[in-house]
């Protein structure tokens, strides 16, 4: 058995139970964690002095279209209906199986670096099932824990064919990956389905894969918001049909009415908001604070590199922010006079992008917290760095001043992935280079079709 013991470090558990721990030992064992406490006799382990170190669970990206890794930075001035327009309907009907392999694996890559090391991919640019397999082989080789959640391409239909909205979730290809890559329920990557929804299908196609997902026993995600609602009043006809409720989860949910959120909350729905591409594009103000209101299942993710950064630190600090900023402004206009307190502690934040993801795709049981038992997935953060110290409040440090520059170590499964500030994936260089390739020809080759289009 392998064995490695971090000696008294600063930990945080995320766990409510266990509590933190000021100075503590962490022993893990092959892939797992076996203990957390003070004076821990790791027999034969590794030793590593903790000393000035904060370890911390690695935080979970609970929705990513991590296919657009080679996209970083074109579409961070479009609003949502340039987005549309440019990615769906043009970029990502250029991509060959080969731009989806290299862009899952340099984003998987990526997401480890920057501390996250559980992974919401959102696949929806698999035209064909060889799109689909690069897309899974990427991802599943850059060794990043993940939820594949396998969606569909939205490109503009050609004459004859029907338009997205009206084609059903293929079962074949659930089958397929079920009984094929993906056939471990317990592996690193494990399949969940990306749906459409009854904000972007028809009621048929929604119906259709609701209960594709339920039969499977399969996390069905899906968007909400955005435009007008392809089937209007499609949400009521999900909920009686009792299709609406755990297993369930809304990336966005803007349009939905408060007593709607609280209704599916109650049922067991979680959330996944993006705060800082919602902003940026035009979505509206997150839900965090509605959801969060009504008790509900909250996690956040990064949505979109072709907008803004893939790191989880910024996006747990925009999501805190820009809440308590909404609930700053309506107590200033309810009482006209600054809050007295502020509505939303750190550690709340924090949940939101370790524990209360992991549950929010599935994974709870496996990974979200330091608990004994579960897989041994943990960040190492140096406290001594220039920006970090002196260390008050170790949730607070984390929240508000950590980011990928304080991470030394990044463990997943028990195994180092980064350690001593160093990213240990194989030779990353050659992948970067191939990633740019396909990155410029998609870009260059948009650009040639719209100047032929004028």
């Amino acid at each position: 058995m392998r064995r490695i013991l971090f000696k008294d470090a600063t930990i945080v558990t995320m766990d409510d139970a266990l509590g933190d721990f000021a100075k503590a030992d962490l022993l893990i064992e092959d892939d797992r964690i076996a203990a957390i406490g003070p004076d821990i006799d790791g027999g034969d382990a590794e030793v590593i002095d903790a000393s000035d170190r904060i370890i911390m669970p690695g935080l979970v990206n609970a929705h990513m279209h991590t296919w657009q890794t080679g996209l970083r930075g074109l579409a961070s001035n479009w609003t949502l209906l340039e987005y549309f327009r440019n990615v769906h309907r043009g970029l990502a009907t250029l991509f060959t199986p080969d731009d989806l392999y290299y862009a899952q694996l340099l984003g998987g890559w990526n997401q480890i670096d920057c501390g996250a090391t559980t992974l919401g991919d959102w696949c929806h640019n698999n035209p064909t099932p060889a799109h689909t397999d690069a897309a899974l082989d990427g991802l599943i080789k850059s060794q990043v824990r993940a939820v594949f959640f396998h969606g569909s391409p939205k490109p503009d239909a050609k004459p004859g064919q029907p338009h997205f909205s009206e084609v059903p979730h293929p079962r074949s290809e659930v089958e397929r990956l079920l009984n094929g890559p993906l056939r471990d329920a317990e592996g690193r990557v494990t399949l969940a389905l990306g749906i459409l929804g009854p904000h972007y299908s028809t009621m048929d196609v929604s119906q259709h894969d609701f209960r594709l997902a339920r039969e499977f026993g399969l996390v069905a995600s899906m968007h909400q918001g955005g435009g007008e609602a392809k089937t209007p009043g499609g949400w009521d006809q999900l909920e009686a049909d009792g299709l609406v409720g755990e297993g369930c989860n809304i990336v966005h949910g803007h349009g939905l009415s408060d007593d709607q959120i609280k209704r599916f909350c109650d049922a067991g729905v979680s959330f996944s908001t993006t705060p800082e591409n919602e902003m940026t594009q035009g979505h509206g103000f997150p839900v965090t604070g509605k959801v969060r209101a009504v008790g509900g299942l909250l996690s956040l993710g990064v949505d979109l590199e072709s907008v803004l950064s893939g790191d989880m630190f910024t996006v747990g600090r925009m999501a805190l922010g820009m809440q308590r900023a909404l609930d700053n402004d309506a107590s200033r206009r309810e009482s006209g006079s600054i809050p007295q307190t502020t509505t939303i502690p750190v550690r709340e934040a924090l949940a939101w992008i370790t524990i209360d993801g992991a549950r929010a795709i599935g994974l709870g049981d496996r990974v979200g917290s330091l608990t004994p038992g579960k897989q041994a997935d943990i960040v190492v953060l140096r406290s001594s760095d220039l920006n970090m110290g002196p260390l008050h409040d170790p949730i607070s440090t984390v929240v508000m001043q950590a980011g990928p520059r304080n991470i030394d170590s990044v463990m997943i499964a028990g195994e180092f992935y980064k350690r001593d500030g160093q990213l240990m994936v194989g030779d990353v260089e050659p992948a970067k280079q191939a990633l740019a390739e396909s990155g410029h020809r998609i870009a260059a080759e948009l650009r040639r079709l719209g100047q032929e289009g004028k």
